[in-house]
C-alpha cells in the first residue's frame, strides 16, 4: 500500500515543519517540503494526499508572485478536497485566497505563549474536537485575519483577535497561531523582532520566556490533533485509491 504523502510549503528559512513535521511523520505521513520563496515551482497537487502551508515574516497581502501561486494552490486544494492545514501566514493565505481579509493587526501584535478558546463548532470538528477547551499555542504575529472567508466555520478565538482558527469545507483548516515551533525557532524570532516589538511596548524577553515555557503544553494539546489531521489525510488517500 502506498504511504500517504503531504506537500509542505515552507516560506522562509526559520519556520520549517519542525515539531508538526515530527508529529505527522509519527502518524504515518511522508512529507515533501518545497520552498517557493527560493524559486522552487509548486508541484502538481494531484500527487499528494495533504497540504501544509507554514508561516513566515511576509504579509499575506504582500504583492509577491510566489504568494499568489500559494494562494492558487490553496484554492485548488479546497476545491479538490485535499486535506489542508495553514499555520499563521499559511492560515492567513488560506483566508485571503478564499475571500477573507488580512490586515495589520489593529490591536497590535500577539507575542508569546498564550491560550486560545475553542468555539462551539470545534466540538464536532475532526481535528479540534479532542483539544482542551483552552489549548496552549505560540503567538508571534503582527497581522490579523480581520474577516473569515464567507463559508468558514470559526473554531477558536482569543481576547485580542477573534479569528484564531477556522475550517473551510470539511477538510481545510487555518490557524493564526503557531504549533510547530521549537524553543530555538522562537528565540531566533525574538532576536529578529526585538527592536520592532520593543518599540511597540512589548517586553520581548518576557514574551520569549512565556513561549519557551509553553512548548510542553503545546505538544500535549497539538500532537494528538495533528494525528487526527493525519487521519483525515489517510482517509482521503484511501478514497483517492478507491476511485483509481
Amino acid at each position: 500500500m502506498t504511504p500517504s504523502r503531504a506537500l509542505v510549503v515552507q516560506l522562509c528559512d526559520d519556520d520549517g515543519p519542525a515539531r508538526v513535521g515530527e508529529w505527522l511523520r509519527t502518524a504515518g505521513l511522508e512529507l515533501d517540503v518545497v520552498r517557493p520563496d527560493l524559486g522552487a515551482e509548486l508541484p502538481d497537487l494531484s500527487r499528494y494526499d495533504g497540504l501544509v502551508v507554514l508561516g513566515g515574516p511576509q504579509a499575506a497581502y504582500d504583492e509577491l508572485p510566489y504568494l499568489d501561486a500559494v494562494m492558487a494552490l490553496l484554492r485548488r486544494a479546497v476545491a479538490d478536497r485535499v486535506p489542508t492545514l495553514g499555520i499563521c501566514l499559511g492560515g492567513q493565505l488560506l483566508a485571503r485566497a478564499l475571500g477573507g481579509v488580512v490586515r495589520r493587526g489593529e490591536r497590535g501584535p500577539e507575542l508569546g505563549g498564550l491560550l486560545v478558546a475553542k468555539r462551539d463548532d470545534a466540538a464536532e470538528d475532526p481535528v479540534f474536537r479532542g483539544l482542551p477547551f483552552t489549548p496552549d499555542v505560540i503567538q508571534w504575529h503582527y497581522d490579523e485575519i480581520a474577516e473569515l472567508p464567507p463559508s468558514a466555520v470559526l473554531l477558536a478565538s482569543s481576547p485580542l483577535y477573534a479569528n484564531q482558527a477556522f475550517r473551510v469545507g470539511d477538510c481545510a483548516w487555518g490557524t493564526q497561531f503557531h504549533i510547530e515551533t521549537t524553543p530555538a525557532m522562537v528565540e531566533f524570532w525574538a532576536e529578529q523582532d526585538r527592536e520592532q516589538a520593543t518599540a511597540l511596548g512589548f517586553d520581548v524577553d518576557a514574551a520569549l520566556a512565556g513561549a519557551v515555557a509553553a512548548h510542553p503544553d503545546v505538544e500535549e494539546a497539538w500532537a494528538p490533533a495533528m494525528a487526527r489531521y493525519a487521519g483525515v489525510v489517510h482517509d482521503a488517500a484511501e478514497r483517492r485509491t478507491a476511485v483509481r
